[in-house]
């Protein structure tokens, strides 16, 4: 199980064609909005909103405690608060917004496969540098957050590596600039709030970085 974490990109990847697979089909015979509803609900079926539950649990934890112990035990609450409710809101609407705005590019479901490949590649490389610091009896991540070798991160930063270029040079470097910038602070935020990760922050990791994805393609988009 540790080393199924290698693959975590190549799932994202199948994720991501399905999922444009869903909006091309549905925008045939629906708005476009409509179409981008529907994909989005479609997603959320298709994992079990398992990354937005992990977004929600780490925002209700990190917002809501104030020592390392209160933090890691708010997140382990099945209970939404408002840290998470907000939040969960905020993505989700914040998807909606940045499908709306790339839907127009030709390749807007490449950009879809390559955000939901790469962000899952960013997210699970947090395993290879950073203290676990849940109780691996009740983690969701049991084991696949215990360890991760070099061969293991390499194939993550090569499977989402190889999708960013998809989208062409120029703009795999610039997303991959951003995504690495992303992960050193968000990695940071995490050491100094609880001491590590848990699998709600590998959970919040993808989300987020999934979303950095989508506005930097706006940005070069709106540029341009």
């Amino acid at each position: 199980m540790n080393q199924a974490g290698r693959y975590f990109a190549l799932v994202g990847l199948v994720l991501g064609a399905l999922c444009a697979l869903v909006f091309s089909l549905t925008s045939i015979f629906f708005p476009e909005s409509v179409a981008i509803v529907l994909t989005m609900v479609f997603s959320l079926l298709l994992t079990g909103a398992f990354h937005e539950d992990g977004l929600t649990d780490m925002a209700d934890g990190i917002g809501g405690g104030m020592t390392v112990e209160r933090r890691l035990s708010i997140m382990k609450d099945s209970r939404i608060g408002t840290y998470g409710a907000a939040t969960l809101i905020m993505a989700l609407l914040a998807k909606y917004v940045f499908w709306s705005e790339l839907a127009n590019l030709p390749h807007f479901w490449l950009v879809i496969v390559v955000a939901y490949t790469a962000s899952r590649a960013l997210a699970a490389t947090l395993i290879y540098d950073m203290p676990y610091v849940s109780d691996s009896d009740t983690s969701k991540s049991k084991p696949l957050a215990s360890r991760q070798s070099s061969l293991e991160v390499s194939i993550l930063l090569f499977t989402g590596g190889i999708t960013l270029l998809v989208l062409g040079i120029a703009d795999a470097i610039l997303i991959s600039l951003v995504l690495v910038v992303f992960r050193l602070m968000f990695k940071r935020w995490l050491t100094k709030r609880i001491g590590g990760f848990t699998g709600d922050c590998l959970g919040a990791a993808q989300q987020l970085s999934e979303l950095l994805i989508y506005l930097t393609m706006i940005g070069l988009y709106h540029s341009s």
